[in-house]
């Protein structure tokens, strides 16, 4: 088995929102905004290889809404899902699943595109997409809160083409693959946990979007239940320090693996790298 970045551009949001109740002279030093308080966020999937299966972990905002959907989120770089598909010698056909660990657009936008008659179809011809019951069900009779990151476009088509698969626990959903959920950021996000020889990577997804947001008050306001999140995020370090997890991050810009240490401050970052140099590739 491999896993791979793909890299699909990145996109930006406001700092406060990002950071919750943490004030901006604190947060400012770990992630810089800009002079209009906008950070810098990547829209990071993993790829995993396993012989005939091709697990895609979440694809990214897509392109096919509007340019003045797209202008509030100043989407920026030259990586696409494509292209970086490409690079390692892929395309959108030779995806055999999607794990998406919500239906938030940024994480989800990518699964539908339209095609040449201007229908809206999944991207991944061959794939079936995978998500918790629980986020579908909160996805699609969405809160007032959540409702304009829930789009139906982005969700419906993959269930009326029959490419849908949900599941309500935590479990092995392939050898090495294993789902966890999560309820804090929106009901039942998913955490696929993979194993690599012997090395388990837990892809973070908006769980921890950045290793800014592993202290624990650091909690974005797009959380639905902040203090679920931070029994979350303690129920996630249980695990992660007793089977070494490391973490790949989803939005993080800067830094997309981590290794984690207990510190006097709680747990806390310790080694940041690539996939590519930790496999020295």
């Amino acid at each position: 088995m491999d896993i791979y970045a793909i890299e699909t551009g990145n996109f930006k949001l406001d700092g406060g929102a990002m950071f919750g109740v943490v004030p901006k002279v604190m947060w400012n030093k770990l992630y810089p905004a800009d002079e209009n308080n906008l950070c810098n966020w990547a829209m990071r999937c993993l790829l995993v290889v396993d012989g005939e299966r091709k697990v895609l972990i979440d694809n990214g905002v897509g392109d096919k809404q509007s340019d003045k959907f797209f202008g509030h989120y100043y989407l920026n770089g030259s990586d696409t899902l494509e292209k970086s598909l490409a690079k390692l010698g892929y395309s959108a056909s030779d995806i055999t699943d999607v794990i998406l660990t919500h239906l938030h657009f940024d994480h989800c936008g990518g699964s539908i595109k339209y095609n040449e008659n201007n229908e809206l179809v999944p991207a991944f011809p061959n794939a079936i997409f995978h998500t918790s019951k629980q986020q579908w069900e909160w996805a699609t009779k969405p809160n007032r809160r959540e409702k304009a990151s829930f789009l139906k476009e982005n969700l419906l088509p993959m269930l009326e083409h029959k490419k849908l698969h949900l599941f309500d626990n935590e479990h092995e959903l392939f050898p090495n693959i294993y789902v966890k959920l999560f309820n804090g950021h929106s009901d039942g996000q998913v955490i696929p946990i993979v194993t690599v020889n012997n090395q388990a990577f837990a892809y973070t997804a908006d769980l921890f979007p950045s290793t800014a947001h592993l202290p624990m008050p650091y909690i974005m306001s797009y959380d639905t239940r902040p203090l679920v999140t931070l029994e979350d995020k303690e129920r996630f370090f249980k695990d992660a320090m007793e089977n070494n997890y490391i973490l790949f991050f989803e939005h993080d810009l800067y830094n997309e693996c981590c290794t984690l240490q207990e510190t006097e401050k709680g747990i806390r970052a310790d080694k940041t790298f690539t996939l590519d140099e930790y496999f020295k590739r």
